[in-house]
């Protein structure tokens, strides 16, 4: 009988299960019940007039307005939350906005955006997904938006690996000009269906506030952490609980009867007036709801609880995931924003612990994040509950050349006692059937929990070094990740080997098709000297607020990408893909530049933008510089081909020099200077745009780009424009001259 499971079992994971689009939504805004912007001010404020959100393209720019200020508008725009915003019309240029927020997802998850939208004239615009604001956490696509002759017309775009558990949609119309038109967006979610049917496990002790803490519960601490964990709710009430720090500790919440009904308990806590300066009063008053356990990444919570304030207005409070002593912060999200009313309400929702979230026991609540008078917060029914999964070494697999989806989890081999080829003891398990090529596979996931596919994903291990360069004898140290997928060198039935003891693994291939493997070449060098000669930009536009980015105090229609350079690899990269990036550079002058991520346009260009991040800054000088980085490629990157530096982060004009350039993929097996592939092969692998109205360049090889343009600006070495009497070491079209 254990054959037949087993059998079954190996069969359901190569074919895998059957999908489809959630029947509902996993969220939905209609734009037309707002009264204004929804989310978090950009710099861009969409407008409500017309009873959808519009946005009126490069055209204005916003800002709201100061106490001294002078300046006036003919419109003002309002936030739903009443924050008012003044446009002018001119200044506008390059611009982003939210059209989602708090969109519940799952890691590796696959979801479909429906909107109903038009545009004055069909326009092409980058909407990014994404799961935070660092390297690697947005993915982001192009979308079309149809004219609106037709009236509003459904849009629709997909995304795929999303790695975290709270998503936005960030629209990035840039520097169009076109009206765009958003009546309502909704975002389906790709599900497996026939799961095995989930238990879930109750993890809060007296979270209905019916029986009074005893005299022993009231006395803990939050930080003794051999009982906090048996509190559910705690409370931190401004001047109360005096530290020795003059700071205000944690407590076991009060129980006091429910406002609404005499005949129920309820947790309460007193908030005091906020008077802390700065970002620091939002949590002058918190309250905590504490579990029992900390959770793994990738684990699944329900949350449910009943809320309500004493306040005349509404109040919003932001959420936080706390460490096991409540006021021990770990990462500033957990379940979004909650706003109490003066009367009861129910949150019932799910929480999937990301990799940030990992190793948090509470959900914070920052009282005080918008209202700072004294208000009375109420809590009842509090319920936390997590998955029943099981425990031990379990092992999926694919054939990867043909899916890239683990749509069976549930179904993962268990690892069982066995010896090794050397006759020790270990852990053993076997995937794909001999003699049936169907199911064989090249590529695994080892997890430690299984039972819930986000549990699985969040408990993977990863080896320390590339399994395709190892022989079958070899023992790969391991470590704990989050989705870790690991490629085999061939495509067959595999045994693999785990040694808890020593965190190691070994792979052997039972029957199947070895890769082979190319044979390790020399890592290519680009000895040319590029040279970009970027031209004096324009001042920036306006920031958020409307007022000047950088000195001299000007406004104008100037970007940081006015001018750039391109390192653009043969092929599209994949999440993960470990590469080396070397070069020499230097400037005419000293100069700041960005770096983002590119990937390759419907013109075939790799200079269509897909990610804000890529290897961090890099600031130029006037002597010769050695560059070198280890760039693994983010989930959020997955497909990248460019890597490019934006060369006009300052307004002057300056000479920048590259040369050297090596960007190979890194395997830690080879000798220093080989590698199994170059990503550049010669001078078409780099891209340059000189100034903000030419378009992206190749071919350059030891050349100067000169444009024959040049400036009467002059700038000091601060970056200030200065006149022609200034004394001191000044700058002109990129080149210093000492002025007497």
């Amino acid at each position: 009988m254990k054959r037949l499971f087993t059998l079954v079992a190996l069969m359901a994971m190569v074919l895998g299960a059957s999908a489809k689009w959630s029947d509902e939504p996993v969220y939905k805004i209609d734009y037309s019940t707002y009264h204004g912007f929804p989310f978090y001010v950009m710099g861009y404020v969409p407008e409500f007039d017309s009873g959808w959100m519009t946005d009126f393209g490069a055209n204005y720019k916003y800002a709201e307005k100061k106490d001294d200020s002078e300046e006036t508008s003919d419109v003002i725009v309002k936030t739903d939350g009443g924050v008012e915003y003044y446009r002018w019309t001119e200044g506008g240029g390059w611009h982003q906005y939210f059209i989602a927020d708090g969109i519940p997802t799952l890691l590796d998850g696959k979801y479909k955006v429906v909107a109903r939208v038009k545009a004055s004239a069909a326009v092409s615009i980058n909407v990014n997904m994404g799961w935070g604001w660092g390297d690697g956490q947005q993915v982001g696509t192009s979308v079309a938006i149809p004219d609106g002759s037709a009236g509003f017309q459904e849009v629709t775009w997909e995304y795929s690996g999303i790695n975290g558990t709270s998503c936005n949609l960030v629209a990035q119309p840039g520097g169009s000009t076109e009206t765009i038109e958003w009546l309502s967006l909704e975002v389906y979610e790709w599900q497996k269906e026939g799961q095995r049917p989930k238990i879930w496990l109750q993890d809060i002790v007296n979270g209905n506030a019916e029986t009074e803490w005893t005299e022993e519960q009231k006395a803990i601490k939050f930080d003794d952490q051999e009982q906090n964990f048996t509190i559910c709710a705690w409370s931190k009430e401004k001047g109360r609980n005096m530290n020795e720090k003059d700071g205000w500790d944690p407590f076991v919440s009060d129980i006091e009867v429910d406002p609404k009904d005499p005949n129920n308990h309820v947790f309460v806590c007193h908030g005091q007036p906020a008077t802390t300066e700065g970002d620091a009063s939002a949590w002058d008053n918190q309250f905590w709801i504490q579990s029992q356990h900390s959770w793994p990444s990738g684990t699944t919570l329900k949350i449910k609880f009943r809320y309500m304030c004493d306040y005349a207005n509404d109040v919003t409070t932001n959420t936080q995931v706390h460490k096991q002593n409540p006021s021990d912060y770990l990462i500033w999200h957990a379940i979004g924003d909650i706003t109490f009313k003066n009367d009861w309400q129910t949150f019932d929702g799910t929480m999937s612990i990301a990799d940030d979230m990992a190793s948090g026991w509470s959900i914070a609540f920052n009282l005080n994040a918008k209202v700072k008078d004294a208000v009375n917060f109420y809590f009842d029914d509090l319920s936390w509950e997590y998955l029943q999964l099981d425990e031990g070494y379990f092992l999926s697999g694919i054939n990867a050349t043909t899916t890239t989806s683990y749509d069976d989890l549930d179904n993962a081999i268990q690892f069982e006692d066995g010896i090794d080829f050397d006759g020790n003891e270990c852990l053993i398990a076997t995937f794909g059937t001999s003699g049936d090529a169907n199911t064989y596979v090249d590529q695994v996931m080892i997890s430690t929990k299984r039972g819930d596919d986000q549990a699985f994903k969040g408990a993977t291990l990863k080896p320390t070094s590339n399994p395709k360069t190892t022989t079958p004898d070899d023992w790969i140290e391991f470590a704990a990740s989050t989705n870790a997928k690991i490629d085999l060198p061939g495509l067959g039935v595999w045994k693999v080997y785990l040694d808890t003891e020593y965190s190691t693994m070994a792979f052997e291939m039972l029957e199947g098709t070895a890769y082979e493997l190319p044979d390790p070449v020399d890592v290519f060098t680009y000895t040319d000297e590029l040279v970009l000669h970027a031209v004096e930009r324009d001042f920036l536009t306006a920031d958020g607020d409307g007022n000047s980015r950088e000195p001299g105090g000007e406004i104008g229609n100037g970007q940081p990408w006015d001018s750039q350079f391109w390192i653009a690899a043969d092929r599209d990269l994949k999440t993960d893909e470990v590469t080396v990036l070397k070069f020499q550079y230097k400037g005419s002058i000293a100069a700041h530049t960005t770096t983002q991520v590119h990937k390759v346009g419907d013109d075939g260009k790799p200079c269509t933008y897909l990610n804000w991040q890529a290897i961090g800054d890099v600031d130029f000088t006037e002597e010769w510089q050695d560059f070198e980085t280890e760039f693994k490629v983010p989930s959020g990157d997955n497909g990248m081909r460019s890597i490019v530096f934006n060369m006009a982060e300052i307004k002057a004009a300056c000479d920048y020099s590259i040369k050297n350039v090596q960007w190979y993929i890194k395997d830690a097996s080879l000798e220093e200077g080989q590698t199994y592939e170059n990503l550049i092969s010669g001078a078409s692998n780099f891209y340059m745009k000189e100034e903000a109205t030419t378009a992206p360049y190749t071919g350059i090889e030891n050349v100067i780009i000169n444009t024959g343009k040049t400036s009467s600006a002059i700038y000091n070495l601060a970056g200030q424009k200065v006149n022609k009497n200034y004394k001191g070491i000044l700058v002109k079209d990129g080149k210093k001259f000492v002025n007497k």
